[in-house]
């Protein structure tokens, strides 16, 4: 297949999809797909790209009505000679681009962008669940509807967690348009656990964007009041100035470090130094950070939210908590601080749950769903009919 794959952020940027869409890239070309990436670019000096697939990058910093126009027509352009567009960000101007071309396509929906984009912009303080049911003032609506209107256009949906494919096809979906692809962690050969500047003996991690719905300010305060814990903070974000500042009001500052925004690599050693890893969400899809942990054998703590509960099997590999209750966080963290053979016993069965999610796996059904949007369209038309198996809405896999 001739595949274009299409991205908001590529290396040099850091993000999920920055790590996500070169990795699928090289293996797709590896079982021999033409692949061509789109990406925003705050530079567009390709020179240094070592690639085994085509990178076209696009100036991110124009004026926005001028750069939709650009990106749209650039995807006109390369899209005329592709079997498939596999979509993991521009979706809009993806969907504005394919009224031209008409080629059949795959998108990753990983989250809701209109919650994301409305809670940002402070137009709602809905949880994601609420936001899903009620109604909003009209800009809401209006992004609400290109969500829809984008997502409803897909041939395929990839996302990563049953959670979140039961409210894609809450959005007028048809179910058997949408397709569970989980996650993968792919380690490197050999990783040696990075320097963390805390004397504690027990380092606690999390990891993700600095935003109000990942509580990373409750973390703080649990961690706070267990002594010998320390706290390693990856990620930056909005919240970043707020959650200094609370360190400081804790005098925690000898035993929070503010890791900052880390590339991949960079991130998997800061976890390997590590001894225990907590998610404080009130909303995830499936979270990639989640699957890191389990990789490289750290008990969890995470709260029972969105996709969270099919990798992480409370009593197995973590200890899962009601995002609802106020003092579960800290009062299963000092219990595990206080009990190592216990964190032993959870990291034991993280290490096993890891081989669930293995990358090959995900290559090959990501594979297979591309494959089937050319099927899908080649056979019967735009957006009609239904080939595959579609989405299952059952339980986990079981371990093994």
């Amino acid at each position: 297949m001739r595949i274009l794959m299409i991205t908001g952020i590529f290396p040099p940027d850091i993000g999920g999809p920055a790590t996500y869409v070169p990795h699928m890239a090289s293996a797709l070309t590896q079982r021999g797909h033409a692949v061509t990436v789109v990406t925003l670019s705050e530079g567009l000096d390709a020179a240094n790209d070592t690639y085994p697939f085509r990178v076209v990058r696009l100036a991110r910093h124009q004026r926005r009505p001028w750069r939709w126009l650009k990106t749209m027509a650039l995807l006109v352009r390369l899209g005329r000679q592709a079997d498939v567009l596999y979509v993991n960000g521009l979706a809009m101007e993806t969907a504005l681009a394919n009224l031209i071309l008409r080629k059949p396509t795959v998108l990753k929906v990983v989250g809701d962008l209109a919650w994301e984009q409305a809670t940002n912009r402070g137009w709602v303080n809905d949880t994601f669940e609420d936001f899903q049911q009620q109604r909003h003032g009209w800009k809401v609506e209006l992004v609400r509807a290109l969500r829809t209107w984008w997502t409803r256009r897909a041939h395929q949906i990839i996302v990563p967690s049953r959670y979140l494919a039961r409210w894609v096809a809450a959005w007028g979906v048809p179910e058997e348009k949408v397709r569970v692809v989980y996650n993968a962690v792919d380690l490197p050969d050999s990783l040696s656990p990075s320097s963390v500047p805390l004397a504690s003996p027990v380092k606690v991690v999390t990891i993700g964007r600095l935003v109000p719905w990942k509580r990373v300010d409750m973390i703080i305060e649990a961690v706070g009041r267990c002594a010998g814990a320390g706290l390693v903070i990856i990620g930056d974000g909005p919240e970043r100035e707020h959650l200094v500042t609370l360190t400081q009001q804790l005098q925690l500052s000898d035993r929070v470090y503010f890791a900052g925004q880390q590339s991949p690599a960079d991130t998997l050693a800061l976890l390997n130094a590590c001894d225990l890893f907590v998610l404080n969400s009130t909303y995830e899809g499936l979270p990639h950070v989640v699957l890191e942990a389990v990789a490289l054998g750290l008990p969890i703590i995470a709260t029972d939210v969105g996709g969270v509960p099919e990798v992480v099997e409370n009593g197995w590999n973590g200890q899962l908590i009601a995002a609802t209750d106020a003092h579960a966080l800290h009062e299963t963290l000092a219990r595990l601080l206080a009990q190592p053979a216990e964190r032993q016993r959870l990291a034991a069965g993280a290490r096993q749950t890891a081989e669930r999610f293995r990358f090959a796996r995900m290559v090959e059904e990501t594979a297979a769903a591309l494959t089937e949007a050319t099927v899908r369209s080649t056979f019967q038309g735009v957006h009609t009919g239904a080939l595959g198996n579609g989405i299952t809405f059952g339980k986990t896999e079981p371990r093994p």
